[in-house]
């Protein structure tokens, strides 16, 4: 069972975060240990595997970051120890920017290291506006047109996460100016 199922919803990048939030508070009442203290110790055990999924379900279904990877998994786009090839366009922006950073390592400069910063926060944003507008696209399409979606996203979640790397790279810097 995935989290959606538990939850009773479908499956989305952006389900209603009031739902979500109910369905939490109802499960987390059902399957609240001390509620059935008196039962069976295999009922007990049930009981705790249940609730600690709500809680799981919960962690990740209210984090647009997390349910984004999670969606992508369940929808057989993401594999345990996959090695996504991201575009060389990408990377060749990347590389220049790394290479900002490691000029900081010899030559620290607080004003360069904001110039870099504020390149990584427009790349960030870009991604974002991006990643936004796929999702919604692919909780309004037709199926049909879900798989082609879907690469997108994935993309776009493996852009971010290079990003993420980069942004704690400039933050061990920043923390030498």
């Amino acid at each position: 069972m995935n989290y959606f199922e538990l939850y009773d919803i479908p499956i989305s990048f952006h389900p209603d975060d009031s739902l979500v939030k109910k369905k939490f508070y109802q499960l987390s009442k059902q399957y609240h240990p001390d509620f059935h203290a008196t039962e069976s110790e295999a009922k007990q055990e049930e009981i705790l595997q249940l609730s600690t999924l709500n809680n799981k379900a919960y962690l990740v279904l209210s984090n647009p970051l997390k349910r984004t990877e999670y969606v992508l998994s369940i929808k057989g786009m993401m594999a345990e120890g996959d090695k996504y090839k991201l575009p060389q366009d990408f990377l060749m922006e990347m590389m220049e920017v790394n290479e900002e950073i490691m000029e900081q390592e010899f030559l620290p400069n607080a004003a360069a290291l904001m110039i870099i910063q504020e390149k990584v926060n427009e790349f960030e944003k870009q991604l974002f506006t991006e990643l936004k507008q796929h999702t919604h696209a692919y909780d309004h399409e037709l199926e049909q047109g879900h798989e082609s979606t879907l690469q997108k996203i994935k993309d776009i979640w493996y852009r971010q996460k290079y990003l993420l790397r980069i942004r704690e790279s400039l933050s061990k810097f920043a923390a030498r100016i």
